[in-house]
């Protein structure tokens, strides 16, 4: 991720999955921090379908 565009489409697939989800995204560190009930394989796979390929840390 490189601008405020990427992280409102990062942030909008994984609120498309949970609505309640919480998300905080580092844009320098390329970090996304997520607080969701939903299964993380779900939004991985998502991420990654929407040109976001992502690790779990």
């Amino acid at each position: 991720m490189k601008c405020g565009g990427c992280a409102r489409g990062v942030t909008a697939i994984i609120q498309d999955i949970d609505p309640n989800a919480k998300v905080d995204i580092d844009l320098a560190a390329k970090v996304v921090s997520i607080e969701t009930i939903a299964n993380i394989e779900q939004i991985t796979a998502a991420l990654a379908k929407g040109g976001f390929p992502a690790q779990v840390q």
